[in-house]
């Protein structure tokens, strides 16, 4: 068993989507050939913790937390907002939305001094941490987990001081991406050459979806496109809890995750709107159900509704209860930013959406990769966010085989089962062996 440094700010007792790649890594690499050593935070700003996720780590993983220096308690007080507020719900706002004085300020800060972004501060304990692992563990490669980029930046630290193989994961594309600040020409310079760097002295680059390997060769066309591999986000079967069939008395549809900024249910609840008013079903015959973290503008869209009484908000969960609350249900709702990354962006949760087998209603690109996922394994239907039409045909489409007990859903169980997180697991093995071999 040869042992490897994974490096990663999410991880348990931090939630949401982002941790959940680097934990099925930490889980199944063992069956191939590495054992994973983690180094991550010990006081962590997570936007949603999830304790359960604790018991998830295999038993004797080595897993060294420390200290990380965070700027958000000031980013609070600048914008007005309470200690303990998440953050990333409320800092993304619509093309056009207008911040506060108070939220340019603090953003003009972040895009100005936080370079690559606000976990830089982390660099002060973990690369000696790092070097430690190193020295003590016989560690024989390397692979970060980015978002935050700044793990890429403690790897390419580490890799400079002792030239292990390193294998840079990306779940998200670095600059100029919809979640990243809007930085002027100093500061856009200098987060420019560190991404180029870390894709240069990287010795292979895994990227969750294939956009994200695209925008990379886009930006810096010198690059060696052989050193990117695709490898997909999944599903765990594994951690799907056994439930009942239930006979739902209305018909269920329900989200998962985060809610905020460009990513809003206004084209479904415009679709919903229109079915309404044609008395296709009733506002007591659906029921709409969104489990998760929500900005305030979303927040205020489910109060404004015509259907609001048809809508129910649970706050976050544990990964487990969200996966019970879509086994519950009888369809599921996906909504992909609306950016002109968008024909790109791979939710993680479109695979595990898969995994649970239900018909998936997607606000998304109709020639995008979310789309052809779908096609693929026919897991669902795809309509535009503006395509207000189309969504409701959908929406009639499963309520209507819903009311009659009559789906024609039926999935491509075999294509479905390349998602497997096990699988994933299994490419990543390959990489760090590939790499170690040359």
């Amino acid at each position: 068993m040869k042992n490897v440094l994974i490096i990663a700010y999410y991880f348990p007792p931090s939630g949401g989507p982002g941790v959940q790649r680097v934990l099925k890594h930490v889980q199944y690499l063992p069956e191939f050939g590495w054992n994973p050593i983690v180094l991550t935070v010990s006081n962590g700003e997570f936007p949603a913790r999830d304790e359960s996720l604790l018991d998830k780590i295999p038993t004797g993983t080595i897993v060294e937390r420390t200290h990380i220096y965070e700027p958000y308690d000031i980013y609070r007080m600048l914008t007005g907002k309470k200690k303990g507020t998440p953050i990333d719900v409320n800092n993304l706002k619509k093309e056009g939305q207008k911040r506060t004085f108070k939220e340019n300020i603090a953003e003009f800060i972040r895009a100005t001094l936080f370079i690559p972004d606000a976990r830089i501060g982390w660099m002060l304990t973990a690369v000696k941490a790092g070097m430690k692992i190193i020295e003590d563990y016989n560690i024989e490669a390397m692979y970060s987990s980015s978002p935050p980029y700044t793990c890429s930046l403690i790897a390419r630290n580490l890799k400079r001081k002792t030239g292990l193989p390193w294998v840079a994961g990306f779940r998200d594309p670095w600059t100029d991406f919809l979640t990243t600040p809007k930085r002027w020409f100093l500061p856009k310079l200098i987060d420019r050459r560190m991404e180029r760097s870390v894709f240069t002295e990287a010795d292979a680059v895994e990227s969750a979806w294939e956009g994200i390997t695209e925008d990379a060769i886009a930006k810096y066309p010198e690059l060696d496109r052989k050193k990117f591999h695709y490898v997909p986000n999944g599903f765990d079967s594994a951690d799907f809890p056994h439930t009942e069939p239930v006979d739902n008395k209305k018909f269920t549809v329900t989200y998962t995750g985060s809610m905020y900024g460009r990513r809003t249910p206004a084209s479904f609840f415009a679709a919903i709107d229109m079915l309404l008013k044609r008395g296709v079903f009733t506002a007591d015959s659906i029921l709409l159900r969104f489990v998760g973290r929500f900005g305030a503008e979303i927040e205020e869209m489910f109060a404004k509704a015509s259907f609001r009484d048809s809508i129910e908000v649970i706050k976050y969960v544990t990964h487990e209860e969200s996966i019970r609350y879509l086994q519950r249900s009888d369809a599921l709702l996906m909504v992909v930013d609306e950016a002109k990354e968008s024909e790109y962006i791979v939710p993680g949760k479109v695979f595990e959406y898969m995994g649970i087998g239900k018909p998936i209603i997607a606000l998304a690109p109709t020639t995008g990769a979310v789309a052809e996922h779908l096609r693929e394994t026919n897991s669902g239907k795809t309509a535009n966010q503006n395509d207000i039409e189309t969504c409701a045909r959908i929406i009639e489409e499963f309520y209507l085989q819903w009311r009659e007990n009559k789906w024609t859903f039926t999935q491509n169980l075999d294509a479905v089962k390349k998602y497997e997180r096990r699988e994933g697991a299994k490419k990543l093995a390959g990489l760090l062996s590939g790499k170690l071999e040359e």
